[in-house]
């Protein structure tokens, strides 16, 4: 036996996944460090991330459920209109058919006689592959995405909301940015490794943009805090 493992199977969760671990932990660490320096009161920097935690999992569940829907909803309306074709012209999509294999590298026979072949197995799906690009793997699951969204950005979001609730407020901002950093290191090796990509490339690259966010929304705290 020959097996193989590939990565395209994990695209559909893999990407709302990744995407809401992040941004629940970047931007809950980057709201906590902000708050915590401008007023590294226990309760502002604990209100301020709780909130942070159930505003930004809804948000990212809605966000994802509408964008993935209009991908469904477009996918629906070309495969209807491909069905209609089918039934209205079902020699020219054979022959459509045909001429995309041609187009790979396959001899006129050949291509003739694979489009020959899907159009009696399963004529909808071979014109769903080979013509509009949608395929079963990648196929848009809007409540999916959604779901894996929300508990993957509360997900992300806990560690910042719990040291907010543990640390002591004058550490608040350190510490929160340090394990917030280390974490981010840590996540972004593993969604490249699941990825088949680098592994430091992707942990460098998540942890650098998280440190440009919390930089920033500290010196927005320091600013702010100075002028009350």
């Amino acid at each position: 036996m020959h097996n193989e493992s590939h990565h395209g199977d994990r695209i559909g969760w893999l990407r709302a996944a990744v995407l809401g671990a992040n941004d629940g932990l970047i931007s809950t660490s980057s709201l906590v460090v902000g708050v915590a320096s401008a007023d590294p009161s226990r309760t502002a920097v604990l209100i301020a991330a709780v909130a942070g935690l159930v505003g930004g999992a809804l948000s990212m569940a809605a966000g994802e459920y509408v964008s993935v829907s209009s991908q469904a909803d477009t996918e629906r309306a070309d495969l209807g209109r491909e069905r209609g074709e089918l039934a209205a012209s079902p020699e020219a999509e054979r022959a459509e058919l045909a001429g995309i294999y041609e187009a790979r590298g396959l001899s006129r026979e050949l291509a003739v006689e694979v489009a020959d072949q899907l159009m009696v197995k399963d004529a909808l799906g071979a014109h769903a592959r080979d013509e509009l690009g949608i395929h079963e793997i990648t196929r848009a699951r809007p409540i999916q995405a959604a779901m894996a969204s929300a508990v993957c950005f509360a997900a992300g979001a806990a560690p910042p909301a719990l040291l907010a609730a543990l640390l002591p407020e004058r550490a608040l901002a350190l510490g929160v940015t340090g394990v917030s950093l280390a974490l981010l290191l840590v996540l972004g090796g593993v969604a490249a490794r699941l990825g088949g990509a680098s592994v430091a490339r992707g942990a460098l690259r998540v942890a650098f943009w998280g440190a440009v966010a919390m930089g920033c929304t500290a010196a927005v705290g320091h600013l702010f805090g100075s002028i009350r």
